[in-house]
């Protein structure tokens, strides 16, 4: 059965969306099928970040009944499948049909990661609504924690199963909080730490996931890792080899042979 992981934060500018593709990277590295949907309605990035910013259909259509489900999915040359947002709002959409879509998207995907918009308003709250499991995206910072907190709050009061934190854009410095004070405060376990790293922001540049552009970056070794704890396991040479397997696979699949 497929899962739905929604990727969440308290606060903007943490690192959500950057998470959240790269999750799909990783996850589809290793050879699952992963559906990434763009929930971040009224300010979306998905869409930008894969140099795709304007599409014929997209999520926004679905909420306003102008389009069905499979017709906003679109396949990145990596093999995920991905469903954005309008960055210009159609009218009259429906938010309460998140959960609906949700649902419909299990079945194009062994994972679908939903890119929630940031803070507590309507749009985060349906899509944690939706959610299977639940990923809190924060920075080592007071407020960016704080918020996080408030998030799994909320989390928690819906019944959901938080997973855990992922601390982004870590430096290890006198400024951020330090990890075990961080655990203690948000009562919740640490993932996975993504340091800082330039490479992130050259593949923003290069338009695609930092897993496929510097695979061998610290950020991306972290999202690979994260990845790998998702699905019970840990990330060593072993999965670097199904990495590969995956990998080839999907080649398969575009000549047809399997």
């Amino acid at each position: 059965m497929a899962r739905i992981i929604v990727i969440t934060s308290g606060k903007g500018g943490v690192g959500k969306t950057t998470t959240a593709i790269n999750l799909a990277a990783a996850l589809n590295l290793l050879g699952k099928e992963v559906v990434l949907v763009d929930a971040n309605i009224t300010t979306p990035n998905i869409g930008l970040h894969f140099g795709a910013p304007i599409t014929p259909v997209s999520l926004s259509h679905v909420l306003s009944g102008r389009a069905k489900v499979h017709e906003a999915l679109y396949e990145h040359h990596s093999g995920i499948k991905v469903m954005p947002a309008s960055l210009s709002l159609p009218r009259n959409m429906n938010l309460d049909k998140i959960h609906e879509i949700a649902k419909r998207l299990k079945r194009f995907g062994d994972i679908v990661i939903f890119d929630s918009a940031a803070g507590l308003g309507r749009e985060a709250v349906m899509a944690i609504e939706a959610a299977d499991d639940i990923l809190i995206v924060t920075q080592a910072e007071l407020p960016a924690l704080t918020d996080a907190l408030k998030t799994i709050r909320l989390a928690e009061k819906l019944d959901k199963n938080v997973r855990g934190i992922v601390l982004t854009r870590f430096m290890d410095s006198l400024h951020e909080e330090n990890l075990e004070n961080i655990e203690a405060m948000l009562e919740t376990p640490i993932l996975e730490i993504i340091p800082e790293d330039d490479s992130v922001k050259e593949a923003l540049r290069l338009k695609d996931a930092v897993v496929h552009t510097h695979p061998e970056s610290k950020a991306a070794k972290g999202y690979k890792r994260l990845a790998a704890k998702l699905l019970g396991k840990k990330y060593v040479e072993q999965l670097e080899i199904q990495e590969k397997k995956g990998k080839f696979r999907r080649f398969l699949r575009i000549l047809g042979v399997e």
